[in-house]
C-alpha cells in the first residue's frame, strides 16, 4: 500500500490577510456606491468613492509593509480598481444627469470605462516589464483613482452651488470622455507613492491630513472642488517640469 505525502499546510496570521480585506472593503464600497447613485443619495456614494480611493492606497503598501504582496492580491486589486473607478463613476454621472441624453450619455460612459480597463491593462504590464519608464515620481497618464475624482468634478460644481443648470448635459459627456482621455494619455502625472516626508515635517503632513479628512465630511463638495483643482495644478506643474527637462536634454 503506497503512502500519498500530502503537501505541507500553510497557515496564515490574520494581519497578513489584511491587504485582501482592504481590497475587498474597497470592492463593497464601490458597489455599495452604486446602489447609493441608484437611490439619488449621491453624497453617499461620492464619499464611498473616496474611502474606496483611500483603501486603494493602503492595500498596496500594508501588502508589501508586511511583504505578503502576491500575484492574486495585485490581480484582486486591479479588478477592484476597474470597479471602483472605472464602472462607479461614470454610472453615478449617468444616473445623475445623463439618463436623458439619449445614446450620448451612455456613449461617454462607455468611452470612459474602455479608457480606465486600457489604463490598468497598460499598468499591469508597465509594472512587470525590465524596461523603465519616464521616471518612478511620475505616472504616464492620469491614475485611475485620481481619474474617478476628476469625472465627478460637475457634480461637486452642482451640489456646491446648488445650480443642476450649472454644467450642461453635452458639456458632462465631452468633460468624461476627456477624463478618459486623460488617463491613457502619455502625460507624466506626479507620483504621491514616491513623496517622502522628512522627520521634521511629518507632524505637520498629518495635520494637513486631519484637515483635507474633516473639511471632505464637513464641507464635501466644496473640499472636493479644491482638490480635483490642486490635482489638476500637478498635473499642469508636472507636464512643465518634463518638457523642461526634455528641452535641457535636447
Amino acid at each position: 500500500m503506497s503512502s500519498q505525502t500530502e503537501p505541507p499546510r500553510k497557515d496564515f496570521a490574520l494581519i497578513h490577510l489584511l491587504p485582501n480585506m482592504l481590497t475587498i472593503g474597497s470592492i463593497c464600497a464601490g458597489l455599495t456606491a452604486i446602489r447609493a447613485g441608484t437611490q439619488g443619495d449621491f453624497l453617499t456614494a461620492v464619499l464611498l468613492i473616496f474611502a474606496a480611493c483611500v483603501l486603494d492606497g493602503l492595500d498596496g503598501r500594508l501588502a508589501r509593509a508586511l511583504k505578503v504582496d502576491s500575484k492574486m492580491g495585485a490581480e484582486l486589486d486591479s479588478l477592484a480598481d476597474f470597479l471602483n473607478f472605472g464602472v462607479a463613476p461614470p454610472l453615478l454621472l449617468y444616473f445623475w444627469a445623463l439618463q436623458d441624453t439619449r445614446s450620448a450619455g451612455w456613449l461617454s460612459v462607455l468611452i470612459y470605462t474602455v479608457c480606465c480597463v486600457v489604463r490598468l491593462a497598460r499598468f499591469n504590464v508597465s509594472t512587470k516589464a525590465t524596461e523603465p519608464t519616464i521616471s518612478r515620481a511620475y505616472f504616464v497618464g492620469v491614475p485611475s483613482p485620481a481619474g474617478a475624482m476628476l469625472v465627478m468634478l460637475p457634480m461637486y460644481l452642482s451640489f456646491a452651488f446648488t445650480d443642476r443648470s450649472l454644467v450642461p448635459d453635452a458639456l458632462i459627456c465631452i468633460y468624461m470622455v476627456g477624463v478618459g482621455l486623460l488617463m491613457i494619455s502619455r502625460i507624466p502625472t506626479w507620483s504621491f507613492k514616491s513623496t517622502r516626508v522628512s522627520r521634521e515635517n511629518v507632524k505637520y503632513f498629518l495635520v494637513a491630513v486631519a484637515f483635507v479628512g474633516a473639511a471632505v465630511l464637513t464641507y464635501a463638495w466644496i473640499a472636493l472642488i479644491a482638490l480635483c483643482l490642486g490635482y489638476i495644478a500637478t498635473v499642469a506643474w508636472a507636464l512643465l517640469v518634463h518638457r523642461r527637462k526634455r528641452i535641457r536634454k535636447g
